[in-house]
């Protein structure tokens, strides 16, 4: 599936399987957004401390349909 284009670049994305259910933007408000004209969420600002990723990680997990991804890489947070 592809990647929405209005996603912020990033470690974080979600694709066109996306159903507009708005679970990520209530789980994770500071990292997703819903664009209900559209009927899709999106990444507008990737993690940049370790709550924000957690809770990406989390609405990554619970989304219904599979529609929000990552890279495998991006910044990573606590002690190298």
């Amino acid at each position: 599936m592809g990647i929405l284009q209005a996603n912020i670049p990033g470690k974080y994305h979600v694709n066109a399987r996306c159903i507009g259910c708005t679970i990520c933007s209530e789980i994770a408000p500071h990292n997703f957004r819903s664009d209900h004209e559209q009927g899709y969420d999106y990444v507008y600002k990737q993690p940049d401390n370790e709550i924000e990723e957690s809770l990406c990680a989390e609405a990554m997990d619970i989304c219904p349909v599979n529609a929000i991804g990552h890279s495998g890489t991006g910044h990573q947070f606590g002690p190298a």
